[in-house]
């Protein structure tokens, strides 16, 4: 029996790999979001995936340290998640305002809601949803 050779795993054009540079620049950017968004510590923190509170306190500052993979990904769907709102509602506080309102496509929950129960998969859901929206798909 004969096993077909496996081929390393590389970036493709529609998943490329986020360097350590844009990664920085995604977690600065992630901050300013956030704080658009007037989201606490402990929900922030969740979004990233249960970030320690001394990490995410370091962030603030602007010291940012080592970002592995799940926490790159998670910031690149929230900065999708961004996206889709900043095309969807032309005034931009209109869209930072939507995270928080409860929403009849949601059960009468909020974006925030859904994306607080922390999976990386909510936050996949939630962006998908927003894409459908906005015709993305």
């Amino acid at each position: 029996m004969q096993f077909a050779t496996v081929q390393p795993i590389t970036a493709r054009p529609d998943h490329p790999v986020i360097t350590d540079a844009e990664a920085a620049a995604l977690a600065r950017a992630t901050v300013n979001l956030f704080r658009a968004w007037g989201l606490s510590d402990a929900e922030a923190r969740t979004l990233l995936g249960d970030m320690a509170p001394r990490t995410w306190a370091r962030w603030k500052t602007g010291d940012i340290g080592r970002i592995d993979r799940d926490l790159r990904a998670r910031m690149a769907i929230l900065m999708g998640i961004h996206k889709a709102l900043r095309t969807i509602f032309t005034d931009p506080a209109r869209g930072y305002a939507w995270i928080r309102k409860p929403s009849e496509a949601f059960d009468g929950r909020s974006a925030l809601d859904i994306m607080m129960r922390g999976e990386i998969t909510d936050l996949i859901d939630l962006r998908a949803y927003l894409d459908a929206e906005r015709g993305a798909w």
